[in-house]
């Protein structure tokens, strides 16, 4: 099958409207295989120049199971994640050919099984330097960063140098803090606001953007001929760093945990200049200020010994006579050319434009899957083959890792939602208005790049007892909210290797449907899965017309599918329908037409008639089959 862009669909070569449904894989290729110190102890941390990804998402002797074990949970599509520093760690221009050769290796395997894939150069929050993945450490070091230091002057909240238990979600606070505020503002807009910050005489936004798109450009020339390779993401979640930000003097930024600085607090402490910032913390409500705390009291330097703020350097601040440090240009990254800036607009477009022409000069054809910074409506953009690929959450099970029946969060208007109906027709809204943010990219079909759910609900109670209703309602309320949406996805996320103990062995974080401690029969491909009776549902693969409504009742195992169907289109419509959920096979009531299971290609095939527009369908278990309890 052929994957392309029309308008706002996915369609095939039959011109059937598609609806992707997928994963990503995984949550552990955002760090190195080797060493082992790199991922969760200090010990090997900043060997940041040797180290591998060699084997990320898992070994190539064990992909045929992992795959095996995706499409029989219904999985068709692949969001594979990649980072630059796996690709180009050693060094600017020098390129790991056993990483690149590797994910060649594991690209192919998936297409023998069936998966399309598309590329996702992951990042969050710059660097596991500055408390996230992504980039190599050799680019904070380019701009005059110590890496040892970051933790210590309050540049950067490190899970690997961190002692004692990790503060729930704490590593987003990362966004506004020095190291990846400066890192970001510096890749997007260093023309803009930092002129006279150079590397090797090179401007350093011309530096970082060039080294970043020939990276991924060294993996698009290696997949260029692998039709089901559809395409790659600009960037997972760019954030824009300091760029609009009002007044440097006040703290912000959409996550405020633990130490909260001003940006220029953040300077200074990252200076030697100690400073006293408040701290917050997250409640249901929103952030709230619990007190104060003392930010690099002992006054190292973030900053290696020749090197100074570059922020310093750039007229934002400096010392006066008396040594006293002064805010000089509050408002130095609200303005640019006498006017606000718009960062999507301004500085995110021509970054995307930039890549897009690159990689499609590496892969000719390719899809560009858009996604600017979290709660940022893409730039006005009319380009052909751009995806419109935001990340959607349900806000309160993921950050505080709890599940009601009855409250949840509207995550764009920033309030409680109460009662399973409200929910419902919340999120529905929330992933429409998502959709409707894509007209501006030449209407672009949107495809959820990121949903899921945090599996170490309620204190970890499952890992205790076995019990993991509510992960399961937590999960079905998200893919019934795709559902009613119409829209595709790749949900977060399938890691390999995920344990109770670490689990996606990142920042705390355990949103793995699969969990290798679950996993009490390894012969049985299902072993270890998490919250199948939701996650493996059918859906509506390949429609001969237009898609009207898709509902799953997952206690009855029961799925209902409403379409218009196209003239132009004589392909039949194919529904995904997962062996693991209807072991013993489907009954199927049609509205007209005929409809036959292939339980070989686990699809339902429906052939409509054309005497009418409007074409319904019903699948559940064949008569006799046991249901879900």
């Amino acid at each position: 099958m052929t994957i392309r862009t029309e308008q706002s669909r996915f369609v095939d070569e039959a011109g059937r409207t598609l609806i992707l449904r997928g994963v990503n894989l995984g949550g552990s290729c955002k760090l190195p295989r080797q060493p082992n110190g790199a991922t969760h102890h200090r010990e090997g941390f900043f060997e940041h120049r040797d180290v591998s990804f060699v084997g990320r998402p898992f070994p190539l002797a064990e992909a045929d199971r992992h795959f095996e074990r995706l499409r029989a949970w219904g999985f068709t599509f692949l969001r594979l994640l990649v980072t630059w520093e796996a690709i180009e760690h050693a060094g600017p221009g020098r390129y790991d050919e056993a990483y690149l050769d590797s994910m060649r290796a594991l690209v192919e395997r998936a297409g023998e099984h069936g998966f399309h894939v598309f590329i996702d150069p992951h990042q969050d929050v710059w660097s596991r330097f500055s408390g996230g993945d992504g980039a190599p450490g050799w680019t904070l070091e380019a701009v005059g960063f110590d890496l040892t230091q970051l933790a210590a002057t309050g540049a950067a909240f490190v899970h690997q140098l961190h002692s004692g238990p990790l503060p729930r979600m704490i590593w987003p606070s990362n966004e506004t803090k020095l190291a990846a505020a400066t890192m970001f503002t510096l890749f997007f807009a260093g023309d803009a606001f930092a002129p006279e910050t150079r590397v090797e005489g090179e401007p350093v936004q011309a530096f970082l953007q060039r080294h970043y798109i020939d990276a991924v450009c060294q993996l698009a020339e290696r997949l260029r001929d692998l039709p089901h390779v559809v395409g790659y993401d600009t960037l997972n979640e760019p954030l824009p760093g300091y760029i609009g930000w009002g007044d440097l003097a006040e703290p912000g930024g959409m996550v405020k945990v633990g130490a909260c600085p001003s940006p220029f607090q953040a300077m200074l402490a990252g200076a030697g200049h100690p400073q006293t910032v408040a701290t917050f913390a997250a409640t249901p409500i929103g952030f709230r200020r619990t007190g104060r705390t003392r930010l690099n009291p002992d006054g190292a330097r973030a900053w290696r010994a020749e090197a100074d703020c570059v922020w310093r350097q750039n007229g934002v601040w400096d010392v006066d006579a008396e040594k006293r440090p002064t805010l000089l240009r509050p408002d130095h990254f609200a303005r640019h050319r006498g006017r606000a800036v718009d960062f999507s607009q301004d500085f995110y477009l021509p970054f995307a434009r930039r890549f897009t022409a690159a990689v499609r000069n590496a892969h000719p054809g390719a899809l560009v899957f858009v996604e600017t910074a979290p709660d940022c409506a893409p730039p006005q953009w009319d380009e052909p083959g751009l995806v419109h690929a935001p990340h959607w959450y349900d806000g309160f099970v993921l950050l505080f890792k709890r599940y009601s029946d009855w409250l949840a969060v509207d995550n764009r208007r920033r309030r409680l939602v109460a009662t399973p109906w409200r929910i419902r027709r919340s999120f529905a809204r929330q992933l429409e208005e998502l959709r409707e943010e894509g007209s501006g990219l030449g209407g672009a079909p949107t495809l959820i790049g990121e949903f899921g759910i945090a599996f170490d609900l309620n204190g970890k109670r499952a890992y205790r007892t076995g019990d993991d209703r509510a992960q399961v309602k937590a999960m079905d309320r998200s893919l019934r909210a795709l559902d009613d949406a119409l829209l595709s996805g790749t949900l977060w996320n399938y890691t390999p290797d995920n344990t109770h103990a670490h689990g996606d062995h990142w920042n705390g974080e355990d949103l793995s449907i699969f969990c290798r401690d679950e996993q009490s029969d390894p012969s049985d491909l299902h072993s270890g899965g998490r919250a199948l009776e939701a996650v493996a549902r059918p859906y509506a693969r390949a429609t001969a017309g237009e898609p009207l409504r898709m509902h799953y009742d997952r206690r009855r195992r029961q799925f209902e599918f409403a379409f218009r169907h196209d003239p132009a289109v004589s392909a039949p419509t194919e529904i995904a329908v997962p062996a693991y959920t209807y072991p013993h096979g489907v009954d199927v009531e049609v509205s007209d037409g005929s409809a036959e299971w292939d339980a070989k290609r686990e699809i339902v095939v429906y052939r409509h008639t054309t005497q009418r527009r409007v074409h319904t369908l019903q699948i559940r278990p064949r008569a006799g089959a046991r249901t879900a309890g």
